[in-house]
């Protein structure tokens, strides 16, 4: 009764252990959902819109001071030149915003090249999309990349690379080598990267986030990816965006049209405040974040543990080998369950993250 590219897919694991810890009332450590209000003037700013005249549609690819915002924003930040109505397109969160990108770009039986462990969503949207994912891995404990394994990956199908740094889930930053590495693979092979960077402001131990699309010959080739929902604290606002070349940013609007028409009309007025907050703004984001992982890591280590070190985003992937034979657990999902019923707090299992589950079981 269901077809075939979605036979496949299950539950979300994220969500699946939110539905679960919200049965037994337990701590919920497993979904990125801030437990705090995000910047009151970015709450006024939604009552504002909300009283205004910004019910009805937006233009579908976004309203244009939101488009506007963005481009700005951009070019402060990273030096980008971002025409609003030739590069920048609004979608309904990140998640859609990577979906309608990958139906822009692929066709049947092109492959994408996605680094493991990886944010749950992208190797579904690779095959709704019609095209095959091939996963090179990231090693712990630094989670770098092998760059012949990264240049053994490519075949003559390969259209595409998909990365998200920072990284959900292991916290790590592609520093400008690994960047490069990088793009010369997608010049030397007239590939696109695509890149999630939602969690472009959160990042520790004074490092710095670098768009790909900064690299010399990578901004007519990269699609860049990003939204609110993370470093404001709304993520249940669904506004993501993309920033990319004319032709492309062509095609993700119109995939974008028949995926979910528009976003949020009013929403997308207040996050024109969201973009426009002075750089204290950013500067205290990261410190707190920084002091909530060193808290927390601090805590989860003298549980046990053995966590790996984000540098960026906000989640601890930990290595508990030892704690699953300790538990007579068989695997992550059921030290995973065993946490969230007995203990009280959920935590999602690594293997999901996984195309190769077994790398992620312990």
């Amino acid at each position: 009764m269901i077809s075939r590219r979605v036979q496949g897919f299950t539950e979300s694991v994220i969500r699946e252990m939110t539905r679960v810890n919200n049965l037994y009332g337990g701590v919920n450590l497993a979904q990125g959902m801030p437990n705090f209000p995000p910047p009151r003037e970015l709450i006024q700013a939604a009552h504002k819109a909300l009283d205004g005249d910004f019910h009805q549609y937006a233009i579908t690819w976004g309203a244009p001071r939101l488009r506007e915002a963005v481009a700005a924003k951009y070019g402060k930040f990273y030096g980008m030149d971002a025409d609003p109505e030739q590069n920048v397109t609004v979608c309904c969160g990140s998640t859609e915003t990577m979906m309608s990108t990958l139906l822009a770009v692929l066709n049947p039986g092109d492959q994408v090249i996605i680094f493991e462990p990886f944010y749950e969503n992208y190797g579904p949207g690779c095959i709704i999309s019609g095209a095959e994912p091939v996963f090179v891995p990231l090693d712990p404990p630094d989670f770098g990349f092998d760059p012949d394994r990264l240049r053994a990956a490519v075949t003559p199908r390969t259209r595409a690379i998909v990365f998200n740094s920072p990284n959900n889930p292991t916290g790590k930053v592609f520093n400008r080598r690994e960047l490069r590495v990088i793009a010369d693979l997608c010049l030397s092979h007239d590939l696109l990267a695509i890149t999630d960077e939602i969690y472009e402001h959160i990042v520790f131990d004074g490092e710095g986030h670098t768009p790909i699309a900064t690299l010399p010959g990578m901004a007519e080739r990269t699609v860049t990816i990003s939204g609110i929902s993370k470093s404001y604290s709304v993520t249940g606002w669904r506004i993501g965006y993309a920033v990319a070349a004319p032709e492309i940013t062509l095609g993700i609007r119109r995939a974008h049209d028949f995926v979910t028409v528009g976003a949020p009309h009013p929403l997308q007025e207040a996050a024109v405040t969201a973009l426009t907050l002075p750089d204290s703004y950013y500067v205290w984001l990261r410190e707190m974040y920084q002091a909530k992982r060193d808290l927390l890591l601090g805590l989860v280590e003298s549980a046990g543990f053995i966590a790996y070190h984000p540098k960026g985003a906000y989640y601890i992937l930990t290595e508990a080998a030892h704690l699953l034979e300790r538990f007579n657990c068989t695997d992550d999902t059921a030290f995973a369950m065993y946490l969230v019923k007995k203990i009280g707090v959920a935590t999602v299992p690594g293997s999901s993250f996984y195309a190769h589950p077994e790398l992620g079981r312990t």
